[in-house]
């Protein structure tokens, strides 16, 4: 598959600086570029290094200019290329239809147009809808209902009463309403709370691998349009996650915690239960959030605080050596003073009466 240069341009909203009915084959790295490749570049090093690379043409945000290469300018080079990649690199479609070797509930509603793959196992009362894809080894529960064009990927389950909307991704060894960790002490033994809520995810979202997202206690775990989760994240029952969040690799939710849309959450955090993270808000690598967020904050470190005062105390933190030394000289010259002075005996003292 080829493309003009202009025929690129076009498709980005870029300006063609140079001959624009050269043709592409591909998008690379500057470090990997061929003839043909389309590469790019949003600063200086980055540009340089693709001009010497033999890529064809070059995706650029900024003044750059080249007599070497055709340029595509646009407004953002990188969201230009996320854009691009689709075309590039098209998304194998899985076959229509149903596969041998799933075992399908004859009360299972599942459009013509979807894919079940080997393994798949589908539950009484579940509609899947147009062009979903099935991938192999899922397990679907009772009564779940997923939308169209929605991916899972080898080995998700997905237990009963779930909700996916439309062009959701889930990626290899999720699941998707395991019970929430919910027990109460009664009589010397932790009796089991019944977790009878479910999850519902909205549209246009992407959960990484290895993630367990619990269904509610009573009522849904909930995650926003847009969201994107990454790998590893467990998401505890009756969490509401907002439209447009962010969660890296490794985060944790307690129960019932709920995040403003556009809430930032970064790698190896843990957020305490029954807290609200506003609108916007950011929690730093790391970090354990024991309190609430307001909208727009940043927070880091443990316990999370205002990103300034945290900050502040890291650089306190760094200095506790040198200071630590300076100390213990201070003592040691503070206690040779002292000794000095008990054995003076100033004039006009009385023999034996020592100054203190």
């Amino acid at each position: 598959m080829s493309f003009t240069i202009s025929d690129i341009a076009e498709r980005v909203r870029g300006e063609v600086l140079g001959d624009g009915s050269a043709r592409l084959t591909g998008l690379a790295s500057a470090e990997n570029a061929r003839e043909g490749d389309l590469t790019f570049a949003d600063r200086l090093d980055y540009f340089l290094a693709a001009e010497l690379s033999g890529a064809s043409a070059i995706l650029v945000s900024g003044d750059f200019t080249s007599a070497s290469k055709v340029l595509i300018r646009v407004a953002n080079a990188r969201i230009a290329v996320a854009r691009l990649l689709p075309v590039f690199f098209p998304l194998d479609r899985p076959p229509q239809g149903i596969d041998p070797a799933a075992k399908v509930d004859p009360y299972a509603d599942i459009d013509p147009t979807a894919h079940i793959g080997p393994g798949c196992v589908i539950g009484e009362g579940v509609r899947i809808g147009p062009h979903s894809a099935l991938m192999g080894g899922n397990h679907i529960g009772k009564g779940c209902r997923i939308g169209e064009d929605v991916v899972l990927f080898p080995n998700v389950v997905v237990y009963a009463g779930t909700v996916i909307g439309n062009r959701v991704t889930i990626h290899a060894g999720t699941t998707i309403g395991s019970d929430g960790y919910g027990y109460v002490f009664d009589q010397g033994r932790h009796r089991k709370v019944l977790q009878v809520g479910n999850v519902v995810i909205h549209d246009d979202v992407e959960i990484g691998a290895n993630s367990a997202i619990d269904r509610g206690a009573l009522g849904s775990t909930v995650i926003g349009t847009g969201t994107k989760i990454d790998n590893l994240v467990h998401v505890a029952h009756n969490v509401v996650i907002g439209r447009h969040c962010l969660v890296m690799g490794q985060v944790g939710f307690a129960g019932s915690t709920q995040l403003g849309d556009y809430a930032v959450i970064a790698s190896q955090s843990g957020i305490a239960g029954h807290l609200k993270l506003g609108k916007q808000s950011t929690v730093g690598a790391k970090s354990g959030v024991m309190r609430d967020v307001p909208d727009g904050e940043t927070v880091l470190g443990l316990p999370a605080m205002p990103a300034k005062q945290t900050k502040r105390q890291w650089v306190v933190m760094q200095q506790l050596p040198e200071l630590l030394r300076r100390v213990r000289d201070l003592e040691k010259q503070v206690a040779h003073l002292k000794a000095q002075v008990d054995h003076v005996e100033p004039a006009g003292t009385k023999p034996g009466v020592q100054f203190r």
